[in-house]
């Protein structure tokens, strides 16, 4: 099947990261389907409409994410939208020879110790970081795809209070833009984070006035609170 050079197809550009997609213009055409045209948990409409626009790439965004508790309570809907549907997507891409780019989670590692490598055992610590280690599951079985395991927020900073005691790699979503097509090409797995710190310490630089929360006391003293990645293997790839 001849495939268009530079077309991508996006699936869940309403999202807050693929909104701020749109934004951006580069030498790719981005192609953003809508629930009516491309429902990923009806593999034929997906396979149908990927037939018809004949994309070379497609970025698998769509899902349910946030707020994470809604995993907790929905876990049929987390099951359908984040394991099966990446499942469908991943599928319908292997039929078509058409590369997938798969958006997973750094909550997927176990969180105690941080600085977490690609090849490090994983081991996810909420429902929602288990609902995207299923849609890889799925992905990893597919050898033309990436999996790029992100740790992103919004700018600004949405919330008034940010833990002092949980460490991460939190990085801005227009920052990830800049990196996403500089990786495009690859395969496997790589991590995408900023520098390791607290939350607190990475929102304080951009609002002064937010105030301190214990995640230790509101999550629980057993919850890991270090879920931060290693990103040499991002910083090698980008030179």
């Amino acid at each position: 099947m001849f495939l268009y050079k530079n077309k991508i197809v996006v699936t869940g550009g309403s999202g807050r990261f693929g909104s701020q997609l749109k934004k951006v213009k580069n030498r790719f055409n981005l192609i953003y389907p809508n629930k009516s045209q491309l429902n990923i948990l009806n593999y034929n409409k997906i396979k149908k409409y990927l037939k018809k626009h004949k994309p070379k790439y497609l970025i698998h965004l769509a899902g349910l994410s946030r707020p994470m508790k809604i995993h907790e309570k929905l876990v049929n809907k987390s099951i359908d939208l984040n394991i099966i549907g990446t499942a469908n997507v991943t599928k319908a891409c292997w039929e078509l020879g058409i590369k997938l780019i798969y958006f997973s989670t750094c909550y997927i590692y176990p969180g105690f110790r941080g600085s977490y490598k690609e090849t490090d055992a994983l081991l996810p610590s909420n429902k929602y970081a288990w609902s995207k280690l299923g849609g890889e599951s799925a992905v990893q079985l597919y050898d033309n795809s990436l999996i790029l395991r992100v740790c992103m927020t919004e700018k600004p900073f949405v919330h008034k209070k940010a833990f002092y005691d949980f460490t991460t790699n939190f990085i801005f979503h227009e920052d990830v833009i800049k990196f996403l097509f500089k990786l495009i090409k690859k395969k496997g797995i790589i991590n995408i984070g900023g520098k390791t710190q607290t939350v607190y310490n990475f929102a304080k630089k951009y609002n002064n006035k937010i105030k301190k929360i214990s995640a230790k006391k509101l999550l629980g003293s057993k919850y890991p609170l270090n879920p931060s990645m290693s990103i040499e293997k991002l910083k090698k790839i980008l030179g």
